[in-house]
């Protein structure tokens, strides 16, 4: 299934830029929107589990916290955070 991607808030915009994060951030949504189990984003689903959050690689130290809305066929990315952190 191809989801599209939900308006990301200014906060996250505003994160991404100040961490130069805009060409990257760019590829793996594309390759998220298309095929969430693309080897390079490395999808996990977090836990606890009920809640339905996943994350997905952004580099090696940034991922993305997302939830997937299969009634709108779409994703809403929620965070970006720090890898091991």
């Amino acid at each position: 299934m191809i989801f599209s991607i939900e308006p990301l808030p200014k906060k996250l915009q505003r994160k991404i830029k100040h961490y130069n994060l805009n060409k990257v951030f760019s590829k793996q949504v594309g390759l998220l929107t298309k095929n969430s189990k693309h080897p390079s984003l490395n999808v996990e689903l977090l836990e606890p589990k009920k809640f339905g959050i996943y994350s997905f690689r952004i580099d090696r130290k940034f991922r993305a916290l997302f939830i997937f809305r299969p009634d709108k066929k779409t994703i809403e990315i929620i965070n970006i955070t720090l890898h091991y952190h």
